[in-house]
């Protein structure tokens, strides 16, 4: 495997786990004032090939953070319960737009990293070519 090769493997799998934790962080901000709903997450790891020397970054199984939900008074509501409350979301909108922040330039920065091997392997190949 050429290097160019592995420099697109880890590049592409940068992209598709920032595209995974893009497309969680949207339901959780679309969800945010879901009753009951729950904020999703997603962990990811490191998986090294040592025979090639290749390094891949793969999302972890998406679990729900455990954390409490929020209580919302308003006895209006049709969940509310007797004391005029009921279970909001666990979502926190600043945390969720931060992270979909440094998800966005993760995701870009491993885009820009694809271009430019693409590029120079072209450009290897056409001096190749000579």
């Amino acid at each position: 495997m050429s290097e160019f090769s592995k420099s697109l493997s880890v590049s592409a799998s940068g992209l598709q786990a920032q595209a995974e934790r893009l497309r969680h962080l949207s339901e959780n901000i679309s969800n945010a004032d879901t009753p009951g709903y729950r904020r999703k997450t997603v962990p990811f790891r490191t998986e090294f090939d040592g025979g090639h020397g290749v390094a891949r970054v793969e999302v972890g199984r998406m679990s729900l953070d455990d954390r409490p939900l929020d209580r919302v008074y308003d006895p209006g509501h049709p969940m509310a319960d007797g004391s005029g409350h009921y279970d909001g979301s666990n979502v926190d909108l600043l945390i969720e737009l931060a992270d979909a922040r440094e998800a966005q330039r993760s995701y870009e920065a491993n885009l820009k990293m694809f271009e430019q091997t693409r590029q120079m392997s072209s450009s290897l190949m056409q001096l190749l070519r000579r």
